[in-house]
């Protein structure tokens, strides 16, 4: 059996809008050609101000977002005040880039408002890379052709919202590991909120 056979795939994607970032992920959980489960969970809180999808192996995200959550804390409880989105960002980066020699098998989208909003993207090694939009995983190219011809810097929370379920929408229809339904989560300055969604 080739190493293709233990590839898990998705599809994640992240937006910022003019006051906040919206974060989606279909639910599929593959390994190749296997569906392991329909109801995966790939979006997580972080900590209070920063949340995160992935795509890969989600084990392996799981235990990221404990580890990162953890530190972060510590370090808010030393330094009596909440972390910066962007520290946040760059702790997530020194912790993966650590396991260098032994990877985290996941892609990560992380989205916070600091000044303003922003997302940033890590790849299993940690390098992190900011942008105003961004899409990780096996339907990562169909979902970026949706959001780069839907995409305006100054777009409201509700067309933010609907530019992620559309461009997620698009890769489902054309990738085989990403289905199921979308999981959403918005964050703005007032906190964040949760959404499910069927498809």
């Amino acid at each position: 059996m080739s190493f293709d056979a233990y590839i898990p795939g998705a599809t994640a994607v992240g937006v910022t809008y003019k006051d906040g970032v919206v974060l989606g992920a279909e639910r599929r959980i593959t390994l190749g050609s296997m569906v392991v489960s329909k109801k995966g969970k790939k979006v997580f809180m972080v900590t209070d101000n920063v949340g995160a999808v992935c795509a890969g192996m989600v084990a392996d995200m799981q235990n990221l977002v404990k580890e990162v959550g953890v530190y972060a804390k510590l370090k808010e409880l030393e330094a009596k005040r909440q972390l910066k989105a962007s520290a946040v960002a760059k702790l997530t980066s020194v912790i993966m880039f650590e396991r260098r020699f032994s990877p985290l098998l996941t892609q990560v989208i992380l989205g916070g408002v600091d000044a303003k909003p922003r997302i940033w993207v890590l790849d299993p090694l940690g390098s992190l890379l900011t942008d105003e939009y961004a899409s990780v995983g096996t339907g990562a190219e169909m979902a970026t052709g949706v959001m780069e011809a839907g995409y305006t810097a100054e777009m409201s929370e509700k067309d933010a919202r609907e530019l992620t379920v559309s461009s997620i929408k698009a890769a489902i229809e054309r990738d085989s590991m990403s289905g199921n339904g979308i999981d959403l989560l918005t964050l703005d300055k007032q906190g964040f909120r949760e959404e499910a969604i069927s498809t």
